[in-house]
C-alpha cells in the first residue's frame, strides 16, 4: 500500500530546508521497502511549524513539525507513516491543530492542501465552479453579485470591489484589460506570495472572471521579482489552465476571450501603488501618476482597467459559487467576509491567519500568536505594513474592521501584523519609517521627497535631545504637510507610524506622557 506524504513546497517552506526533508523522507523509505508518494503542497500558513510535515491516514492527515533533515530516521522509527503519533514533532490531526482549527478559512480553504499545479486537485475542491457560474451570467449580474457581497480591496485602500468593476465595465473602450497587484511589499506580510504559491489557479479563476464582468480579454500579474517561486507557479498554472481551455479565445466554449500573463516587477515598494504599477508594466519607470484620470477609465496603455489586489481577486470565485449573501454572512459592519492576518515580528507563533472580520488584536495575539518569541510583555504592534499605524495594549481590543481602525487614525491595509516587544524604541523605529519614506519615493512630489529626507533630520534631533521641544512642533508640521499635500499614500501615510509612535510612546521621545500633543 502506498502511502502519501505531503512534503510544502513555499518558499517559507523551502527557506527551512523542505527540499532536503522531502529528498531524505524518499531516500529512508526506499532503504526501508516502505513505498511513499510525495506531494508537494503548499502551505497550511502555520509558518511556526515549517516545515510541516503531513502523513494521509484513512481518518484523515496527521502533521509532523517542524522537521529538519535529523528527524527523519526518528519519524520513521516510530511509524509515522503508517499514523504513529508517539513522536515529539507530532500534532496530529492537522485540521485539529486550534491554531488551524479556530480559522474560518474561505479564501484559504485549498491551501496546504491541495497540490497547487494539480487542475484535477482545485476541481475537486471547488475549483472553477465559480468561472462556470459567471458563464451563464450577464456581465452586470455578475458584477452586481460582487458588489451585493460586500467585498473591498484588500491590499489596503479597501475601496468597493463592485463599484470599481461597474464603472470599468460602464466605461467606454473597445479594449480592457484586468491588472492584479501582486507586488507585496508591506513588512511582515506573505498572504498573496501563499496564494500564488500554494493555489494559483485560484488568482487565475479570480481574474478570468472579472474579465467576464467588465468585457476585458486581456489580463496581467505584476510579482515582485523577489518572489520567484511565485512566478514559475503561476506561469505553471497558466499554462495548464489555457490548455484545458479556463484562458484562451473561447474559455470553455462560452465565445468569451480571456488571456493572462505575468510580468515581473524591479523590485521598487512605489510599484505597490496602482499607477505606478501601470507605468512599469508599460515598461518605464515606476513613477505615480496624476488623478485624474482614475485607472478605471484611463489606466494600462490608456485604457479602462480594473486593478485588484491577489487577496481580492482571490475571494471572487467563492462569491460566485456560493453567492453574495454566503460571503455577506462574515465580518461585521461594512467589512464583509474574512481578513487573511499575517502574524509576524517578535511573536511565539507567526503565520497566517484567516478569521472573519470582527476579531480583537489582543485575540490574535495571544489565542494565535502565544504571545511573543522573547517572552518578553509586548510593547506595540504595526498593523498595515511600514506605513500603518503604532498601537499601544490599550487599543488591542479594538475589532478588525476597517471603520474601527479608521476611528484610531489607524489602517488594516493588506493585514500584516508586525510585533514589537518592550525593548523596542519607538523613536527610532519613527525615524526608519521616515528614512524607508526617503529611500522608496519616486520622487515625484515635494512633500514626500523632500518631507521624508527632512523627518529623518528631526527626529535626529529630537533623539539627541537638540531643542526638543521646538523640533517635536515642527515634526508635527512636516507630518501635516505630507499627509495633506503627497500625491499618493508613500508620503501621506508615512506619518502614521510616526505620529502614532510620538502620541502613544512619547517617553521615547523624551517626552512627558500627557503632554506630548501640546509639544
Amino acid at each position: 500500500m502506498t502511502v502519501r506524504i505531503y512534503v510544502p513546497g513555499d518558499s517559507a517552506a523551502l527557506a527551512l530546508g523542505a527540499h532536503d526533508v522531502a529528498r531524505a523522507i524518499a531516500l529512508e523509505a526506499v532503504q526501508r521497502g516502505i513505498d511513499v508518494e510525495i506531494v508537494r503542497n503548499g502551505t497550511r500558513g502555520l509558518l511556526y511549524l515549517e516545515p510541516l510535515v503531513e502523513v494521509e491516514t484513512p481518518a484523515g492527515r496527521i502533521g509532523f513539525g517542524p522537521v529538519d533533515v535529523s528527524d527523519v530516521k526518528t519519524l520513521f522509527d516510530a511509524g509515522f507513516y503508517a499514523g504513529g503519533c508517539s513522536h515529539p514533532l507530532a500534532h496530529g490531526m492537522v485540521e485539529q491543530i486550534p491554531y488551524l482549527a479556530r480559522q474560518t478559512r474561505l479564501t484559504f480553504a485549498r491551501s496546504g492542501v491541495t497540490d497547487p499545479l494539480s487542475l484535477a486537485d482545485y476541481e475537486a475542491h471547488g475549483g472553477y465552479r465559480g468561472l462556470r457560474n459567471a458563464i451563464g451570467m450577464t456581465p452586470a449580474e455578475i458584477v452586481a453579485t460582487v458588489t451585493a457581497s460586500g467585498l473591498r480591496g484588500r491590499g489596503g485602500a479597501a475601496f468597493p470591489t463592485g463599484i470599481k468593476w461597474n464603472t470599468v465595465l460602464r466605461a467606454p473602450g473597445a479594449e480592457k484589460y484586468i491588472v492584479c497587484n501582486a507586488d507585496e511589499g508591506d513588512s511582515g506580510t506573505f498572504a498573496d506570495r501563499i496564494v500564488m504559491e500554494s493555489d494559483p489557479f485560484v488568482l487565475v479563476e479570480g481574474m478570468t472572471i472579472a474579465g467576464m464582468a467588465v468585457g476585458a480579454t486581456r489580463g496581467f500579474i505584476y510579482v515582485r521579482s523577489e518572489y520567484p517561486h511565485s512566478i514559475d507557479a503561476l506561469n505553471h498554472a497558466i499554462g495548464i489552465a489555457r490548455l484545458r481551455g479556463y484562458l484562451g479565445a473561447n474559455v470553455l466554449g462560452s465565445g468569451r476571450a480571456f488571456e493572462l500573463a505575468v510580468r515581473k516587477g524591479a523590485g521598487a515598494y512605489i510599484c505597490g501603488e496602482e499607477t505606478a504599477l501601470l507605468e512599469s508594466i508599460e515598461g518605464k519607470r515606476g513613477v505615480v501618476r496624476a488623478k485624474p484620470p482614475l485607472p478605471a477609465l484611463a489606466g494600462l496603455f490608456g485604457r479602462p482597467t480594473v486593478i485588484n489586489n491577489v487577496l481580492s481577486l482571490a475571494a471572487v470565485p467563492l462569491i460566485l459559487d456560493q453567492g453574495a449573501q454566503f460571503y455577506q454572512d462574515f465580518g461585521m459592519g461594512r467589512s464583509r467576509g474574512t481578513l487573511p492576518v499575517q502574524l509576524a515580528g517578535n511573536i511565539k507563533n507567526g503565520g497566517l491567519i484567516e478569521l472573519a472580520f470582527g476579531v480583537t488584536l489582543r485575540e490574535i495575539l495571544y489565542d494565535f500568536g502565544g504571545g511573543s518569541a522573547s517572552g518578553r510583555p509586548i510593547k506595540a504592534v504595526q498593523v498595515g505594513g511600514p506605513l500603518g499605524a503604532y498601537l499601544p495594549e490599550a487599543q488591542w481590543d479594538t475589532p478588525l474592521d476597517y471603520e474601527a481602525f479608521a476611528s484610531l487614525w489607524a489602517v488594516l491595509g493588506h493585514g500584516g501584523i508586525v510585533v514589537h516587544d518592550d525593548r523596542a524604541d519607538m523613536a527610532k523605529l519613527a525615524r526608519y519609517a521616515m528614512e524607508f519614506c526617503a529611500i522608496e519615493s519616486c520622487g515625484k512630489c515635494t512633500p514626500c521627497r523632500i518631507g521624508a529626507t527632512r523627518g529623518v533630520e528631526v527626529i535626529d534631533k529630537i533623539r539627541e535631545g537638540s531643542d526638543r521641544p521646538r523640533q517635536v512642533i515642527l515634526l508635527r508640521s512636516l507630518c501635516d504637510t505630507m499627509l495633506n499635500g503627497s500625491l499618493c499614500a508613500m508620503g501621506g501615510m508615512t506619518p502614521y507610524p510616526v505620529l502614532s509612535a510620538l502620541n502613544h510612546f512619547p517617553q521615547d521621545f523624551g517626552q512627558v506622557a500627557g503632554n506630548e500633543r501640546a509639544a
